[in-house]
């Protein structure tokens, strides 16, 4: 599918990684509509890439309805919002659960059950959905962001067999570790030792190539990366005691700590 002259929904937009993705959006020619839930900084995502805003809590139920019947002209959704949910689960209240499992998985699957719909309808269209490579690969201190992520995989990879044949494509882009935006970015910490990374403008690339070439899944993260996420999701035993090994106890911490005003 081309995103020139198509209707795009951007979710999370005013992010790092949300900002490259409008950016790219729109010098691919799309029709570009973004949404988040930060007013002020979502009409500066969208004056400088001459998008449509809609303001939007995905955290509120109502709000992630009204988003899908404002934008029900919608051809290709790129559901890239999402909270950090790092820390242990003990550390979590109730709310807080709710509002990860809310704004991770359960608004892009509705908005995926409500925008598809028309899509169908309209024989073309195209869903994104950006996970994590944390989606094949659990890790320490990130039971709620695992749980979201594993989630979001299983329902984007079975979602695209159910909408096969109907004209709208389904894709789940995972990016690894990404500098310049994201969890190291927002926080100072720096990726484990000896461990490549990944800049916004690539995962952009691979959003953009996942629509072009009806992509099941692209990994965009280094080769080593992608091999070892592979190997932590058929071997959990054999990964766990790896990651036990790894001095990655500091960056953890930091993360967890920089992150814990976001839940």
């Amino acid at each position: 599918m081309e995103i020139s002259g198509s209707q795009v929904l951007l979710t999370g937009a005013t992010g790092g990684i949300g900002s490259a993705l409008a950016g790219r959006l729109a010098a691919e020619g799309a029709r570009l509509t973004v949404t988040g839930r930060r007013e002020e900084a979502l009409k500066a995502t969208a004056e400088a890439w001459g998008a449509r805003t809609v303001v939007a809590d995905l955290a509120v139920r109502p709000d992630v309805v009204r988003l899908a019947e404002t934008c029900a002209a919608t051809d290709v959704l790129v559901a890239n919002a999402a909270l950090p949910a790092s820390g242990d689960l003990l550390d979590y209240t109730e709310e807080q659960i709710d509002r990860a499992l809310d704004v991770n998985l359960r608004a892009p699957l509705l908005l995926c059950r409500l925008l598809a719909a028309h899509m169908v309808a309209r024989g073309r269209g195209h869903i994104v959905l950006v996970g994590s490579l944390s989606g094949k690969a659990a890790t320490r201190s990130t039971s709620l962001y695992n749980a979201t992520k594993f989630g979001l995989r299983g329902f984007a990879l079975a979602l695209r067999q159910e909408l096969g044949g109907s004209g709208v494509g389904v894709s789940l882009v995972q990016p690894g570790f990404v500098r310049d935006a994201g969890m190291f970015a927002a926080t100072g910490a720096t990726p484990p030792k000896g461990m490549r990374t990944v800049t916004p403008g690539q995962v952009a690339d691979g959003v953009v190539r996942a629509v072009r070439r009806d992509r099941c899944e692209v990994n965009v993260a280094p080769l080593e990366l992608r091999l070892l996420s592979a190997v932590a999701g058929q071997f959990p035993g054999f990964a766990e005691r790896v990651q036990a090994r790894a001095d990655t106890d500091a960056t953890v911490r930091r993360l967890v700590e920089a992150q814990r005003s976001r839940r």
